[in-house]
Protein backbone atom coordinates (compact mmCIF):
# COMPACT_ATOMS: atom_id res chain seq x y z
CA UNK A 1 0.00 0.00 0.00
CA UNK A 2 2.74 2.43 0.98
CA UNK A 3 4.81 1.43 -2.05
CA UNK A 4 1.85 2.05 -4.36
CA UNK A 5 1.29 5.49 -2.86
CA UNK A 6 4.94 6.40 -3.16
CA UNK A 7 5.14 5.26 -6.79
CA UNK A 8 2.02 7.31 -7.55
CA UNK A 9 3.43 10.45 -5.96
CA UNK A 10 6.71 10.10 -7.84
CA UNK A 11 4.93 10.47 -11.17
CA UNK A 12 4.73 14.18 -11.83
CA UNK A 13 1.76 14.32 -14.23
CA UNK A 14 -0.37 12.07 -12.04
CA UNK A 15 0.41 14.13 -8.98
CA UNK A 16 -0.41 17.34 -10.83
CA UNK A 17 -3.73 16.00 -12.08
CA UNK A 18 -4.64 14.75 -8.62
CA UNK A 19 -3.74 18.18 -7.25
CA UNK A 20 -6.12 19.81 -9.74
CA UNK A 21 -8.87 17.31 -8.95
CA UNK A 22 -8.48 17.84 -5.20
CA UNK A 23 -8.23 21.62 -5.49
CA UNK A 24 -11.30 21.89 -7.70
CA UNK A 25 -13.20 19.53 -5.42
CA UNK A 26 -12.49 21.73 -2.41
CA UNK A 27 -13.36 24.92 -4.29
CA UNK A 28 -16.66 23.56 -5.55
CA UNK A 29 -17.52 22.09 -2.16
CA UNK A 30 -16.78 25.17 -0.06
CA UNK A 31 -17.88 27.78 -2.64
CA UNK A 32 -21.39 26.55 -3.47
CA UNK A 33 -21.53 25.18 0.08
CA UNK A 34 -21.33 28.78 1.29
CA UNK A 35 -24.38 29.60 -0.85
CA UNK A 36 -26.30 26.80 0.87
CA UNK A 37 -25.03 27.86 4.31
CA UNK A 38 -26.07 31.48 3.72
CA UNK A 39 -29.59 30.30 2.89
CA UNK A 40 -29.76 28.02 5.94
CA UNK A 41 -28.59 30.85 8.22
CA UNK A 42 -31.21 33.23 6.83
CA UNK A 43 -28.74 35.88 5.71
CA UNK A 44 -29.96 38.93 3.83
CA UNK A 45 -28.99 39.16 0.16
CA UNK A 46 -26.23 41.66 0.96
CA UNK A 47 -24.85 39.56 3.80
CA UNK A 48 -25.00 36.42 1.68
CA UNK A 49 -23.18 38.08 -1.22
CA UNK A 50 -20.36 39.30 1.03
CA UNK A 51 -20.13 35.91 2.75
CA UNK A 52 -20.03 33.91 -0.48
CA UNK A 53 -17.49 36.27 -2.07
CA UNK A 54 -15.24 35.96 1.00
CA UNK A 55 -15.48 32.16 1.08
CA UNK A 56 -14.67 31.78 -2.61
CA UNK A 57 -11.76 34.21 -2.43
CA UNK A 58 -10.32 32.70 0.75
CA UNK A 59 -10.67 29.15 -0.61
CA UNK A 60 -8.82 30.01 -3.81
CA UNK A 61 -6.11 31.83 -1.85
CA UNK A 62 -5.59 28.85 0.46
CA UNK A 63 -5.48 26.41 -2.46
CA UNK A 64 -2.84 28.50 -4.23
CA UNK A 65 -0.71 28.36 -1.09
CA UNK A 66 -1.27 24.62 -0.62
CA UNK A 67 -1.19 23.33 -4.20
CA UNK A 68 0.46 26.08 -6.23
CA UNK A 69 3.88 24.43 -6.30
CA UNK A 70 2.43 21.07 -7.28
CA UNK A 71 0.18 21.93 -10.22
CA UNK A 72 -0.06 25.72 -10.32
CA UNK A 73 -3.47 25.50 -8.62
CA UNK A 74 -5.40 26.34 -11.78
CA UNK A 75 -8.56 24.67 -10.37
CA UNK A 76 -10.46 26.20 -13.30
CA UNK A 77 -10.57 25.03 -16.94
CA UNK A 78 -10.68 28.65 -18.12
CA UNK A 79 -7.43 29.43 -16.27
CA UNK A 80 -5.80 26.31 -17.71
CA UNK A 81 -6.83 27.29 -21.24
CA UNK A 82 -5.67 30.86 -20.73
CA UNK A 83 -2.30 29.74 -19.40
CA UNK A 84 -1.71 27.45 -22.37
CA UNK A 85 -2.67 30.12 -24.92
CA UNK A 86 -0.49 32.67 -23.11
CA UNK A 87 2.49 30.34 -23.42
CA UNK A 88 2.92 30.13 -19.65
CA UNK A 89 2.06 26.43 -19.42
CA UNK A 90 2.41 23.53 -21.84
CA UNK A 91 -0.56 22.89 -24.09
CA UNK A 92 -0.27 19.18 -23.43
CA UNK A 93 -1.60 19.63 -19.90
CA UNK A 94 -4.87 21.23 -21.01
CA UNK A 95 -6.76 17.96 -21.60
CA UNK A 96 -5.61 16.13 -18.44
CA UNK A 97 -6.05 19.22 -16.26
CA UNK A 98 -9.53 20.04 -17.56
CA UNK A 99 -10.70 16.43 -17.14
CA UNK A 100 -9.32 16.41 -13.59
CA UNK A 101 -11.01 19.71 -12.78
CA UNK A 102 -14.36 18.59 -14.16
CA UNK A 103 -14.08 15.34 -12.21
CA UNK A 104 -13.37 17.33 -9.06
CA UNK A 105 -16.39 19.51 -9.70
CA UNK A 106 -18.64 16.50 -10.20
CA UNK A 107 -17.38 14.79 -7.04
CA UNK A 108 -18.00 18.00 -5.10
CA UNK A 109 -21.53 18.20 -6.49
CA UNK A 110 -22.17 14.65 -5.33
CA UNK A 111 -20.76 15.45 -1.89
CA UNK A 112 -22.93 18.56 -1.59
CA UNK A 113 -25.98 16.47 -2.46
CA UNK A 114 -25.13 13.87 0.18
CA UNK A 115 -24.13 16.40 2.83
CA UNK A 116 -26.96 18.91 2.56
CA UNK A 117 -29.81 16.87 1.10
CA UNK A 118 -33.11 18.76 1.27
CA UNK A 119 -31.39 21.91 2.59
CA UNK A 120 -29.43 22.14 -0.65
CA UNK A 121 -32.57 21.94 -2.78
CA UNK A 122 -33.49 25.49 -1.78
CA UNK A 123 -30.49 26.84 -3.67
CA UNK A 124 -30.15 23.88 -6.05
CA UNK A 125 -26.87 23.00 -4.31
CA UNK A 126 -25.54 26.50 -4.93
CA UNK A 127 -26.00 26.31 -8.70
CA UNK A 128 -25.20 29.40 -10.74
CA UNK A 129 -28.34 31.14 -12.00
CA UNK A 130 -29.14 34.17 -14.12
CA UNK A 131 -30.99 36.91 -12.29
CA UNK A 132 -34.45 37.84 -13.44
CA UNK A 133 -34.18 40.14 -16.44
CA UNK A 134 -30.69 38.98 -17.45
CA UNK A 135 -30.76 37.25 -20.83
CA UNK A 136 -28.46 34.34 -21.72
CA UNK A 137 -26.56 36.60 -24.14
CA UNK A 138 -26.03 39.17 -21.40
CA UNK A 139 -25.03 36.39 -19.04
CA UNK A 140 -22.39 35.15 -21.47
CA UNK A 141 -21.03 38.68 -21.89
CA UNK A 142 -20.77 39.15 -18.12
CA UNK A 143 -19.11 35.77 -17.64
CA UNK A 144 -16.66 36.56 -20.45
CA UNK A 145 -15.74 39.88 -18.83
CA UNK A 146 -15.45 38.45 -15.32
CA UNK A 147 -13.41 35.45 -16.42
CA UNK A 148 -11.15 37.67 -18.49
CA UNK A 149 -10.26 39.75 -15.43
CA UNK A 150 -9.80 36.65 -13.26
CA UNK A 151 -7.54 34.88 -15.76
CA UNK A 152 -5.44 38.01 -16.35
CA UNK A 153 -4.91 38.24 -12.59
CA UNK A 154 -3.90 34.56 -12.46
CA UNK A 155 -1.48 34.94 -15.40
CA UNK A 156 -0.03 38.09 -13.88
CA UNK A 157 0.47 36.34 -10.55
CA UNK A 158 2.17 33.37 -12.21
CA UNK A 159 4.41 35.51 -14.41
CA UNK A 160 5.39 38.50 -12.31
CA UNK A 161 4.66 37.78 -8.63
CA UNK A 162 7.25 35.63 -6.87
CA UNK A 163 5.73 35.41 -3.41
CA UNK A 164 3.11 32.62 -3.11
CA UNK A 165 1.31 34.67 -0.46
CA UNK A 166 1.05 37.68 -2.74
CA UNK A 167 -0.10 35.44 -5.59
CA UNK A 168 -2.82 34.03 -3.34
CA UNK A 169 -3.94 37.49 -2.22
CA UNK A 170 -4.02 38.83 -5.79
CA UNK A 171 -6.05 35.99 -7.31
CA UNK A 172 -8.28 35.38 -4.30
CA UNK A 173 -8.96 39.09 -3.88
CA UNK A 174 -9.73 39.47 -7.57
CA UNK A 175 -12.23 36.61 -7.45
CA UNK A 176 -13.99 38.04 -4.38
CA UNK A 177 -14.25 41.47 -6.03
CA UNK A 178 -15.69 40.06 -9.26
CA UNK A 179 -18.28 38.08 -7.30
CA UNK A 180 -19.35 41.24 -5.48
CA UNK A 181 -19.90 42.99 -8.81
CA UNK A 182 -21.51 40.37 -11.05
CA UNK A 183 -22.61 37.74 -8.54
CA UNK A 184 -26.11 39.23 -8.23
CA UNK A 185 -26.49 39.06 -12.02
CA UNK A 186 -25.07 35.68 -13.05
CA UNK A 187 -23.83 34.02 -9.88
CA UNK A 188 -20.29 34.78 -11.10
CA UNK A 189 -19.26 31.27 -12.02
CA UNK A 190 -16.14 32.18 -14.06
CA UNK A 191 -15.37 28.47 -13.90
CA UNK A 192 -17.13 25.65 -15.82
CA UNK A 193 -16.19 23.09 -13.15
CA UNK A 194 -17.77 25.25 -10.44
CA UNK A 195 -21.12 25.23 -12.27
CA UNK A 196 -21.06 21.65 -13.53
CA UNK A 197 -21.18 19.68 -10.27
CA UNK A 198 -23.99 21.56 -8.48
CA UNK A 199 -26.15 21.77 -11.61
CA UNK A 200 -25.82 18.07 -12.46
CA UNK A 201 -26.60 16.77 -8.99
CA UNK A 202 -29.38 19.27 -8.28
CA UNK A 203 -30.97 18.84 -11.70
CA UNK A 204 -30.90 22.61 -12.27
CA UNK A 205 -29.88 22.87 -15.92
CA UNK A 206 -31.45 26.20 -16.94
CA UNK A 207 -29.08 28.42 -18.95
CA UNK A 208 -26.07 26.38 -17.85
CA UNK A 209 -24.44 26.76 -21.27
CA UNK A 210 -23.76 30.36 -20.23
CA UNK A 211 -21.31 29.07 -17.63
CA UNK A 212 -19.33 26.98 -20.08
CA UNK A 213 -19.30 29.27 -23.12
CA UNK A 214 -18.60 32.51 -21.24
CA UNK A 215 -15.65 31.36 -19.10
CA UNK A 216 -13.92 29.52 -21.93
CA UNK A 217 -14.19 32.55 -24.22
CA UNK A 218 -13.03 34.89 -21.47
CA UNK A 219 -10.09 32.64 -20.60
CA UNK A 220 -9.06 32.29 -24.26
CA UNK A 221 -9.17 36.05 -24.86
CA UNK A 222 -7.15 36.70 -21.71
CA UNK A 223 -4.50 34.15 -22.71
CA UNK A 224 -4.13 35.40 -26.28
CA UNK A 225 -4.01 39.04 -25.22
CA UNK A 226 -1.53 38.31 -22.44
CA UNK A 227 0.74 36.51 -24.92
CA UNK A 228 0.50 39.41 -27.35
CA UNK A 229 1.28 42.05 -24.73
CA UNK A 230 4.25 40.04 -23.48
CA UNK A 231 5.63 39.76 -26.99
CA UNK A 232 5.40 43.51 -27.50
CA UNK A 233 6.89 44.19 -24.06
CA UNK A 234 9.88 41.88 -24.55
CA UNK A 235 10.58 42.60 -28.23
CA UNK A 236 13.78 44.60 -28.91
CA UNK A 237 13.32 48.29 -29.67
CA UNK A 238 13.46 49.02 -33.32
CA UNK A 239 16.08 51.61 -34.18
Amino acid sequence: MRQTLRSFLKRGPRTQCFSELLGTYLLVFFGPGSVIAASMLGMTSTEALAFVAAVFGATVACLILLLGRTSGANINPAVTLGGALAGISQRGIVGPYVLSQLAGGLLAGLTLSLAFGAHGSVTDLGSTKLASGVSPAEGVALEVAGTFVLVVSALTAASFVKSPLKQAILVGGTLSTIILFIGPLTGASLNPARSLGPSIFSGYLDDQAVYYVGPFIGGAIAGLLFRRVNRVRTSPTQG
